[in-house]
C-alpha cells in the first residue's frame, strides 16, 4: 500500500513518493524515504521496506558497456543483478516454480523503467508512470496534470492518490536524476 509515481521531462527523470506504512488496516506515516539514489539509478519502491532497502544499501550493478540499448542493459545486467540480491538475501518468494519479488520503478539515462514482481522490466510511451495502490489515481492525475512543472505535478499527483487512497498519505517526496 503506497504509491510511487514516475516521469521523464527534459532528460531528466523524476520519481514521487508517499510516506505510509500499512500493516492490515492500520496506516503509518513512515520515516523511512521509499526513494534513493543508488550509483546511476533513482529508485522508488513499493511492497516491502526490506526490499527497498536491500536495493538501497547493497545493490551492485556492473556499469553499462558502451554497446547495446538501455533497455538490454536493464534486462541483462540491471534486473539480474536486482534478482540475484533480493534472491540471496531471502526476500524474493518461490510458489510453483515462479518467482517473484515487488514494484519498483528505476529513472537511468534519461529513462523511466517499472520493475514488476515477476522481473519484467517495462517503458510506458507516456514518460510516466505509477505504482502502488495509489497508481491509478495517480496516472489519471497525471494525465490531467500535464502542463505543470514536474516536482508540482508529481506531488500534486501524490496528494490526489492520497485523497482517494487509504493507503497513501504524506509527506510526499520527489527527488530527480539527470539522464
Amino acid at each position: 500500500m503506497t504509491c510511487v509515481v514516475g516521469l521523464v521531462h527534459k532528460g531528466r527523470v523524476y520519481v514521487g513518493v508517499d510516506s505510509s506504512s500499512v500493516q492490515g488496516w492500520t496506516r503509518r506515516e513512515s520515516k523511512v524515504c521509499k526513494v534513493f539514489r543508488r550509483g546511476p539509478f533513482l529508485i522508488g519502491y513499493t511492497t516491502s521496506f526490506r526490499m527497498g532497502q536491500l536495493l538501497e544499501h547493497h545493490l551492485a550493478v556492473p556499469r553499462q558497456t558502451a554497446k547495446g540499448s538501455d533497455m538490454t542493459f536493464m534486462v541483462t545486467q540491471f534486473i539480474e543483478s536486482a534478482r540475484g540480491l533480493l534472491k540471496d538475501k531471502g526476500f524474493s518468494k518461490v510458489e510453483a516454480n515462479n518467482e517473484s519479488a515487488g514494484q519498483f520503478l528505476v529513472g537511468y539515462r534519461g529513462h523511466l523503467y517499472s520493475v514488476e514482481s515477476d522481473y519484467q522490466v517495462g517503458e510506458i510511451s507516456d514518460g510516466y508512470d505509477a505504482i502502488g495502490s495509489g497508481a491509478e489515481f495517480a496516472l489519471g492525475a497525471m494525465a490531467a496534470l500535464a502542463r505543470r512543472p514536474p516536482t508540482r505535478r508529481i506531488r500534486r499527483a501524490l496528494e490526489i492518490a492520497a485523497h482517494f487512497n487509504m493507503g497513501v498519505c504524506p509527506p510526499f517526496i520527489v527527488k530527480s536524476i539527470r539522464g
